[in-house]
């Protein structure tokens, strides 16, 4: 049951825990309007999202660059369409889950007459992460073509995507976001209100800020535990006990005690999301300077060819200035 926003989240534009259940609407009712949901980007993050709508009975059209990622999907039931303008052509709503402005633009043929012809008369939700003033952008163009436009990026790596436990933030008109909030119920377990584009974007910036530098500084703490001879299982046990414990702090923690750098963040990608934050924060003139130091840490790390590995591969970073 989602409970009443206090007067702080009230101010801030946020109303809290809506989900398709709670609104009375679920992801199945999308087929009654005789068009499917269109999904497209089936990346890390993508294809479990695309697999949690299909699997809960979501009428699901899906597009991938590369196409055997669409595999699962066409055993979980979704149609798999043979280009992007067939996903439009059989969706009312499509969502983006695209890793840069490139890929949207492309998909969307931003730039060329097939734009108008895909996005008229259709709704857009853009669930990866971009620059906030590209989004602003893309709203606009959307909206002069004839469609709606809802800025939905998440919060969560691969394992939450997988459950369905994903915290999305959605900004746009209120009536675009109404519709599309409970589509999105059988992939996040919150969704959250942040008023106008880019309020989403900037929303998860200021989330991203604080989980970069989280692991960034757990993994610097292990790295000194571990370069004075403690038992790095026992540093997790008294982290994992103290107040200052968190789903991720206890994900992560396991991470850096086995040396186990399978990918459910990558560090390329959260290299990326420190430039977009840092970018957003040099245009407002506001100071960063945890931030900057992570910028430069995990750019070491992709420099060091482990930009496919999870994030806390920081730690190779850490251990080069080190001397490992």
């Amino acid at each position: 049951m989602s409970r009443v926003p206090d007067a702080a989240e009230r101010r801030c534009g946020m109303d809290v825990g809506i989900t398709g259940k709670d609104a009375g609407f679920t992801s199945k009712d999308v087929g009654s309007t005789g068009l499917d949901l269109g999904f497209i980007g089936l990346g890390v993050m993508g294809r479990p999202m695309a697999l949690n709508l299909a699997r809960a009975g979501t009428p699901l059209v899906v597009w991938n660059r590369t196409p055997g990622r669409c595999d699962p999907l066409r055993e979980a039931g979704a149609h798999i369409a043979g280009s992007p303008a067939e996903v439009f052509a059989r969706a009312g709503t499509v969502i983006l889950m695209l890793a840069d402005e490139s890929a949207v633009d492309a998909v969307l043929g931003r730039g060329t007459p097939d734009f108008t012809a895909r996005v008229a008369g259709h709704t857009v939700v853009h669930m990866g992460t971009t620059s906030a003033e590209y989004s602003a952008g893309l709203r606009d163009a959307v909206r002069a073509a004839g469609g709606r436009y809802v800025e939905a990026p998440v919060s969560g790596s691969r394992v939450p995507a997988e459950q369905g436990r994903l915290v999305a933030m959605l900004a746009g008109e209120p009536d675009a976001v109404a519709a599309v909030r409970p589509l999105l119920a059988p992939m996040c377990g919150e969704t959250f209100a942040c008023g106008d584009v880019p309020g989403a974007l900037l929303m998860k910036f200021s989330v991203n800020l604080f989980l970069i530098t989280l692991v960034t500084g757990l993994t610097e703490a292990f790295h000194f535990a571990g370069r004075h001879g403690l038992d790095q299982g026992l540093l997790r046990a008294v982290l994992d006990a103290g107040p200052m414990a968190s789903a991720v702090s206890r994900g992560k923690a396991a991470k850096l005690v086995a040396r186990d750098f399978d990918v459910q963040a990558a560090a390329a990608d959260v290299l990326k999301n420190n430039r977009l934050i840092a970018e957003a924060a040099r245009k407002a003139e506001v100071a960063t300077p945890l931030l900057d130091v992570c910028h430069a840490l995990f750019g070491e790390t992709v420099a060091q060819g482990r930009g496919t590995e999870d994030m806390v591969a920081v730690l190779r970073a850490l251990e080069s200035r080190t001397g490992a």
